[in-house]
């Protein structure tokens, strides 16, 4: 007598299912995660590459000598809007992930970039609402960033590194995200590696001293750089 032919177990049918769905819903979250980790490992600095800014299409270098102090209100005439770079106050911005929500004058914001910070900035003409809470996210709370609007600026967003800038149009350019992993801290490309973030002086992060849109007169310091700035293509 020939047994009795059983069909698939429904509940196993059901489990391996879910088990896929399961595998699927994980690849889906991690592999982007995964993406995006080995994308930044290409701008981490090491040995090899010291500088990862050089393989970020855009990023314009210049070098500068070593930079004297200058006590406000005395002024810098730097040869960029926003700088990145040059003489500068004996007081820095606080760079801990500030947020500032007033524009800042340069001279304190550049003695930041001394210390390794990256300093964005925006029109703040040109940013929505939206744009500003992305930006605000990278930035807020994480040590040596800086972030503020300034008046005017030749493009809607401005990354600035010491000797190191980025314009951009748009918050969500992935070029944002490596200059900040490939800069930041990058004891390669800034004067004193080591230097702290924190509050200085007489500088008040909750009234720093206020941004001037006027040219320099005749007895500002000269800020121009030992070799001009270029855009570097990509890599």
């Amino acid at each position: 007598m020939l047994a009795s032919r059983r069909g698939p177990s429904w509940l196993l049918v059901g489990a391996v299912v879910g088990v896929l769905v399961l595998v699927g819903v994980i690849a889906y979250d991690l592999v982007p995660k995964y993406r995006q980790t080995a994308e930044m490992a290409r701008f981490t600095p090491d040995a090899e590459t010291p500088d990862p800014s050089t393989d970020i299409e855009g990023v314009e270098r210049a070098e500068y000598p070593p930079a004297e102090h200058v006590r406000d209100p005395q002024r810098v005439a730097y040869d960029r809007s926003p700088p990145m770079g040059g003489p500068h106050d004996q007081y820095w911005a606080a760079c801990t992930g500030v947020v500032y929500t007033t524009a800042l004058r340069s001279e304190n914001a550049v003695h930041a970039l001394e210390h390794g910070a990256v300093w964005i900035t925006y029109d703040p003409q040109k940013l929505s609402p939206q744009d500003l809470a992305i930006l605000r996210d990278k930035v807020e709370g994480r040590g040596y960033m800086l972030m503020s609007p300034y008046p005017g600026q030749p493009t809607r967003l401005s990354l600035q590194s010491w000797g190191r800038q980025l314009r951009l149009d748009r918050v969500e350019d992935p070029r944002l995200d490596r200059f900040v992993v490939a800069l930041r801290q990058n004891p390669n490309t800034h004067p004193e590696p080591g230097a702290s973030c924190s509050v200085a002086g007489d500088f008040d992060p909750d009234n720093p001293p206020p941004f001037r849109s006027d040219p320099p007169g005749p007895d500002a310091i000269p800020g121009a750089a030992t070799a001009a700035g270029f855009a570097l293509p990509t890599s």
